[in-house]
């Protein structure tokens, strides 16, 4: 695999911009960030004021700068605003995989099928031009819209971590691994997108 942190990684198709995400981040996606305290529950940081969404952004720059982690602003197409963001993360090159996950997408567009349109970007992107072999997922047990999101694109269950994060609120989560491996996304692709993805969206 092949996966360059200094690369300009820009992803686009008829419905979602995914483009690299940075410091001026912070105005365009503070809107949805504050819309829903509870918008990432599930997760182990927080966006919901704009010190926490500036903290939040702050980090993910330092994580590229480390190549620990490379994340994206997701805008959409059809709504015409930034509807939340996405990352890679984990990423050996080594062993030809990536994780795809630190996703957030505003609760107005839960259920639109924009999340489906940032993953088969992503998925194409990194089995298709970064020649991975295997992508993972992995989410909080507790998460059941996120565990049922990563099973309808075709993610396969693998088993569950206990106790594997520290959350925000000093709960310690089990979390659910999955993983789409390049045999597997062959199969997939040709079907991932529905046949008018405008209609999906509005």
């Amino acid at each position: 695999m092949n996966f360059r942190f200094s690369e300009t990684i820009f992803l686009e198709n008829e419905a979602v911009i995914l483009q690299p995400l940075v410091a001026a981040d912070a105005g365009h996606l503070l809107d949805i960030a504050t819309e829903d305290p509870a918008l990432l529950q599930f997760s182990p940081r927080q966006v919901y004021t704009s010190e926490l969404l500036t903290a939040y952004i702050e980090q993910a720059l330092t994580l590229r700068n480390n190549q620990a982690r490379y994340s994206f602003s997701i805008y959409s197409k059809l709504a015409q605003c930034y509807a939340g963001s996405t990352s890679f993360l984990n990423i050996s090159n080594e062993d030809d995989r990536l994780e795809i996950g630190a996703t957030w997408i505003g609760n107005r567009f839960h259920g639109t099928g924009l999340n489906r349109h940032c993953k088969y970007l992503l998925l194409q992107y990194a089995f298709d031009t970064v020649q991975a072999h295997r992508v993972e997922f992995k989410t909080d047990e507790r998460n059941l819209r996120s565990r049922k999101a990563i099973e309808k694109i075709g993610g396969i269950f693998e088993g569950l971590l206990r106790e594997h994060t520290v959350m925000y609120d000093g709960h310690r989560r089990n979390t659910c691994c999955y993983s789409i491996l390049k045999d597997e996304w062959v199969k997939l692709k040709a079907s991932f997108l529905p046949d008018t993805p405008e209609k999906t969206l509005l």
